[in-house]
């Protein structure tokens, strides 16, 4: 919020009446309820997100098996050639390269077999 906007809803804002004390309960309760909304927006706009897409990753590393074709974090393409625990081996051009599960971005094609278990 910019301040001309900020100066603009303060224009609309009843100024205090005098003799007439403020409520300290209701000031009190719109300051709890004004920090619990805050806490909600950076629940939902930093904190929800990042969770979303690591699991999302866990399902991906999860759904590997031999044959998908695959892209690193790195950038090397390569199609999976055996699974393991932590690693991932993989044949790209004429090399075999072994990689950790956690280095694989996305799978580009999947292989038409039946998944292993």
């Amino acid at each position: 919020m910019t301040f001309i906007a900020l100066k603009a809803l303060l224009a609309f804002a009843q100024p205090p009446q005098p003799g007439v004390a403020a409520n300290p309960t209701g000031e009190m309760l719109k300051t709890v309820g004004m920090l619990v909304f805050m806490a909600v927006i950076m629940y939902f706009a930093m904190i929800r997100p990042p969770q979303q897409k690591a699991r999302q990753h866990a399902e991906l590393l999860k759904s590997i098996k031999p044959g998908d074709k695959i892209v690193t974090s790195g950038g090397v393409l390569g199609v999976v050639v055996n699974v393991k625990e932590k690693s991932v081996s993989i044949r790209s051009a004429d090399t075999k390269l072994e990689i950790l599960k956690s280095a694989i971005s996305e799978i580009s094609e999947k292989s038409a077999g039946p998944a292993e278990s």
